[in-house]
């Protein structure tokens, strides 16, 4: 049940980045979606969208891998 749970909660932010990043290629090509007013808003939020994303899946799998003590010198807390 715990990894069921997990992979919720790794789900939501990756269906994040990857709305980011398409809106971010929508951007590129001139499409612009219908809650942004400029194609510059609509990159920005792609970008913000991307990065907070992936930056919660990095730091659940870095917090993951320091209990297991699978990461090298510079990643272990002090």
């Amino acid at each position: 049940m715990g990894r069921v749970i997990a992979l919720i909660i790794l789900l939501i932010p990756g269906v994040l980045a990857g709305y980011g990043i398409k809106l971010m290629r929508d951007m590129l090509f001139g499409v612009l979606n219908p809650p942004f007013g400029y194609l510059w808003l609509q990159f920005l939020s792609g970008l913000i969208f991307f990065v907070l994303g992936l930056g919660f899946i990095a730091g659940f799998i870095l917090h993951r891998d320091r209990k297991k003590n699978n990461v090298q010198d510079r990643f272990k807390k002090r």
